[in-house]
């Protein structure tokens, strides 16, 4: 099951991310850093729980690996239907933007919150400063994207 829910989660990052380039450079990329920021402690705790449930460390990087895999997928078909059909993007980016929200009130705040950790009840404002710290520099990154988003220009000397 953890598996098959993150191919698919990564299926609807890679859509994302491939109506994101279709609409212009500075977008793909925002959108990309965004789904990077977003994915990494997610893979992260995708291997531990696989890890966790008896897969070898192998067995595990192979079927981490397959699911991100899925994020191509989604890739090569979101940027041929921002390509084509420019009405589609905008829903395109509505769901997605609702599956990262999901993922953040529904798998990490609770986990924030509630974490049993025998180190974590040792030191709590600590562990506090530092999920904070966490999410204010998301945040802080995605704001900075999107003020200086207009401005970022790439010159690959083409």
């Amino acid at each position: 099951m953890v598996i098959m829910g993150d191919g698919m989660h990564n299926f609807s990052d890679g859509l994302a991310i491939g109506a994101a380039f279709s609409a212009n450079m500075t977008g793909g990329i925002s959108t990309s850093v965004a789904v990077f920021c977003h994915e990494l402690p997610h893979e992260l705790g995708d291997f531990a729980v696989l890890l966790k449930a008896g897969m070898s460390v192998k067995q595990a990087i192979v079927y981490n690996l397959l699911s991100a895999l899925m994020a191509y997928v989604g890739m090569v078909i979101g940027t041929a239907v921002g390509q084509y059909t420019h009405n589609v993007t905008s829903w395109i980016f509505a769901i997605t933007a609702g599956m990262f929200l999901y993922v953040a009130l529904v798998d990490m705040l609770p986990e924030m919150l509630h974490g049993d950790s025998e180190d974590h009840k040792r030191c709590q404002l600590g562990h506090f400063i530092l999920q904070n710290l966490g999410m204010l520099t998301g945040f802080g990154i995605m704001l900075l994207i999107a003020i200086f988003e207009d401005r970022i220009v790439f010159d690959f000397g083409f």
